[in-house]
């Protein structure tokens, strides 16, 4: 199929930013269906090893996978657009509801209308997992190499960059030796790639330099070295990041309470937008602490400036290998046994949602190596359980269009909460 013209392009990025609830899992799926299913824009094998080769990135899977679409079908423009249109619905989001935090410490209507969206999501999620699951798994070591790297992260927490490290060892001296249906495509010059590395080189520091020498608050200085290092040694997705993040801002930084912690989690889960967005309430609200809204504001941007920037630099560098690795068996292996880890991965992240959406207490038990996660059975919400029955119905049985599936909870989700 010939591409798209831009206008068109930006009209369906667009579309996936609005809808892009649900964390990674969920925002993959529905770009499949925009972009492979619906319009033939990336071939599977394309998008697959897209897919893997974001999962090696710090950063956000799902953006960096937005980004190298946008670039494959439009050229640099269309990656600029989608990456940006995948994070802009939710960041203005994200910053309307943390001002509204910042003021009324809750937003419980906001809460109550995104709980219907999260019992929708957790449907997209598993039509995500049995989709991904049954095109990228073929090989018996594949289904297993799924099934260890889902204990590794979900039972015993081992860190997912070990996880894909490990399964793209297997793939280089396991691999398919069958012949590439295609020629092997030509790499482009070092020349090019050192120059793309140093332009965004120059757009992610030379404004953090400015800030340096131009600006006395502190704080912002601070923001944009912390998540600048954030954007570097982060891997494994939203979750990883966390992990990394929740310590530092609470215990040593004391920008924000594990409380407010937990609640700018809550509001990311259930915004628009990659899960990471998270880093832009932290940084809002370090900034209100110190100067009030307008400062606050100034800190989200440049908390969003140094998270997202990154991953330009690396999609654009990496992004015309990606087709030339797919055509070398023993990378071309390394990358299918990393995609059957993420198969892995992502049903981790589906359980481990779908738990937090069902039930309202969900406790996590350590015993040695072993992680348990065990929902109250008392606590579980009747009226997701019955929203997501309803949502798998018509997403899966009757094929509804998922924007009005997702209006449709949202607001019996919001009526009973008014009731």
């Amino acid at each position: 199929m010939d591409a798209p013209k831009l206008g068109e392009a930006l009209r369906v990025w667009a579309r996936i930013g609005i809808l892009s609830f649900g964390g990674p899992a969920a925002q993959i799926a529905l770009m499949h269906r925009e972009v492979v299913e619906e319009r033939n824009w990336l071939t599977e094998k394309q998008f697959l090893n897209a897919l893997s080769f974001c999962m090696l990135l710090p950063g956000p899977e799902a953006m960096q996978l937005a980004t190298y679409a946008g670039w494959r079908i439009n050229g640099t423009i269309g990656g600029l657009a989608a990456g940006l249109l995948f994070v802009l619905p939710g960041a203005f989001v994200i910053l309307a509801l943390a001002t509204l935090y910042a003021v009324l410490g809750q937003v419980p209507l906001v809460e109550a209308l995104f709980l219907g969206i999260k019992a929708t999501v957790v449907v997209i999620v598993i039509e995500a997992l049995l989709r991904i699951s049954k095109k990228a798994l073929h090989r018996v070591d594949h289904w297993a190499i799924a099934g260890m790297a889902f204990v590794g992260i979900f039972f015993f927490n081992i860190p997912f960059p070990l996880i894909v490290l490990a399964a793209a060892l297997y793939g280089l001296f396991f691999n398919d030796k069958s012949t590439p249906d295609e020629p092997v495509l030509v790499r482009q010059p070092l020349g090019k790639l050192l120059k793309t590395v140093l332009i965004w080189l120059a757009i992610w520091w030379l404004p953090v330099l400015a800030l340096d020498f131009a600006t006395s608050q502190s704080i912002l200085i601070e923001i944009a070295y912390f998540f600048s290092k954030l954007a570097v040694v982060t891997f494994g997705g939203a979750y990883a990041v966390l992990a990394y993040m929740g310590q530092d801002v609470v215990t040593l930084k004391g920008w924000l309470t594990a409380g407010q912690m937990m609640d700018g989690l809550g509001l990311a889960e259930t915004t628009p937008g990659p899960l990471i967005l998270v880093t832009e309430f932290v940084g809002f609200l370090a900034g209100f602490a110190t100067g009030g809204w307008w400062l606050a504001t100034v800190a989200a941007i440049v908390t969003l400036w140094v998270t997202f920037t990154p991953c330009f630099l690396w999609i654009f560098a990496g992004a015309p290998y990606i087709d030339w690795i797919g055509t070398q068996p023993r990378l071309r292996g390394a990358l299918a046994a990393i995609t059957a880890a993420v198969v892995g991965v992502i049903l981790n992240l589906s359980i481990w949602f779908a738990l937090h959406v069902f039930f309202t207490e969900v406790e996590r038990q350590q015993i040695g190596l072993l992680t348990l996660w065990q929902p109250d059975l008392s606590s579980l919400d009747l009226t997701v359980l019955g929203l997501a029955i309803l949502s798998g119905f018509l997403l899966l049985k009757r094929h509804w269009n998922v924007v009005w599936v997702l209006a449709l909870a949202a607001a019996i989700s919001l009526g009973v909460s008014l009731v």
